[in-house]
């Protein structure tokens, strides 16, 4: 997908929980699995695609599928699980499908037994996928309007901002504000100072990263739609084509040091 596309994508998603009962065909199924498999193998992760997804769920409606998102027990793991599992959702809902993170509301028990893990993968949140209805339903709209009661505008996700931002920046912290994030929480604080962009969340040993990987791929993606190309580091700072761009070791060698600190 293009930068264009991904960005029709946030503009179009909405969280759906009423499905028809026509389940996802056969290719669609195919296309879910292959992008799992290339996010797996790009990012290390475990995502496991379960077609016929339904029992787990009681407050889900219809036929669906869902990708259970799933990592090591790491900080690191957990941002990445956001990052990638939101851009699945967008190339999902992109080619007409509905989508939902949910983490909490189904039976975690079930869906572990349709998994069957390896040791050390920790199961953080499904992303449900199926044919939504049309229009929104009764009760989609109530629960709409609940998670969204308190939604922050950007400019109160700022912890310092010591000039106006830039235009690019502004679009892209617009695109955060339409990233998904646990009950609407928006836990992400951003600071803008010297002309430098970060961001950090108060629990990064938590589910809160998954927030934050998420409102990180809305806001490269907003960025470089205005022009600006760049890629966050592991210490929460956007850097630039113009600067140093800090990855993520493929074997971090010290990986159980740093997750035994935030024990």
């Amino acid at each position: 997908m293009t930068n264009e596309e991904y960005i029709k994508a946030i503009e179009k998603r909405r969280s759906r929980r009423s499905y028809t009962y026509h389940a996802l065909d056969s290719d669609t199924v195919e296309v879910i699995k292959n992008i799992v498999d290339v996010v797996n193998e790009k990012a290390d992760l475990e995502f496991k695609f379960v077609e016929n997804g339904t029992s787990p769920f009681k407050i889900f409606s219809g036929k669906f599928s869902f990708v259970a998102v799933c990592g090591e027990d790491t900080e690191k793991a957990r941002l990445k699980c956001g990052y990638y599992g939101e851009m699945l959702v967008l190339q999902c809902v992109y080619h007409g499908l509905g989508t939902c993170w949910v983490s909490g509301t189904y039976d975690e028990n079930k869906v572990l037994e349709l998994l069957n893990l390896p040791k050390k993968t920790r199961l953080y949140a499904v992303i449900v996928i199926g044919n939504a209805k049309d229009k929104l339903t009764s009760k989609e709209k109530v629960m709409y309007n609940i998670t969204h009661r308190q939604n922050k505008p950007y400019q109160k996700m700022f912890e310092v901002c010591d000039e106006k931002l830039p235009p690019y920046y502004e679009y892209a912290m617009k695109m955060v504000e339409r990233a998904p994030s646990s009950t609407n929480g928006r836990p992400v604080h951003f600071k803008y100072e010297n002309g430098l962009m970060s961001a950090y969340v108060d629990e990064p040993y938590s589910e809160t990263s998954i927030d934050f990987g998420i409102a990180q791929l809305h806001f490269q993606l907003g960025a470089a739609a205005k022009g600006l190309k760049g890629e966050w580091d592991y210490r929460g700072r956007f850097c630039t084509e113009d600067s140093k761009v800090i990855k993520f070791p493929e074997n971090p060698k010290n990986t159980d040091e740093e997750d035994n600190v935030n024990d």
